[in-house]
């Protein structure tokens, strides 16, 4: 005789909305990457975008800070805190001419809020060219600590 046993349908509810008040991501944002057997470099332009994805209110980015390989820091993007609306949107650049941040740099991100927000998005936009070779490619921030 068979037993039969009862399957409930266990549903999931889709997960929430990120809300915060403020982090710190890390960004990766490489300023080359190797190809070929001989590890060649290709140089590349690197962009830190901020994207504020809280129809409401407001963020601070308290610091953009780029790191290079070592954990070295290189620059301080912003002298003081800025202020990013509802909705916009920021970047930071550095130049394919700049070197220094090797095939591990990187951008970390401090940003803070009055309220809890919708939690920004924040990319690494990395393009390059090396003779008629071109590559581009993006890198998603990942929070390391929340406020």
């Amino acid at each position: 005789m068979a037993t039969l046993v009862p399957v409930f349908a266990v549903a999931q509810a889709a997960p929430e909305v990120g809300l915060s008040r403020g982090q710190l991501v890390y960004v990766p944002v490489y300023s080359h990457v190797y190809y070929g057997d001989y590890e060649r470099k290709i140089f590349l332009a690197g962009i830190l975008s901020i994207c504020n994805t809280d129809p409401a209110h407001a963020i601070t980015i308290v610091r953009p800070d780029y790191y290079d390989s070592d954990g070295k820091i290189i620059k301080s993007y912003l002298p003081q805190p800025a202020t990013l609306k509802p909705m916009a949107s920021t970047r930071f650049v550095v130049k394919e001419s700049d070197t220094r941040g090797g095939s591990g740099a990187n951008f970390l991100v401090q940003w803070q809020a009055k309220t809890e927000v919708n939690e920004p998005i924040m990319e690494g936009v990395m393009i390059g060219t090396a003779g008629q070779q071109g590559i581009s490619f993006t890198s998603r921030g990942k929070a390391i600590k929340n406020k």
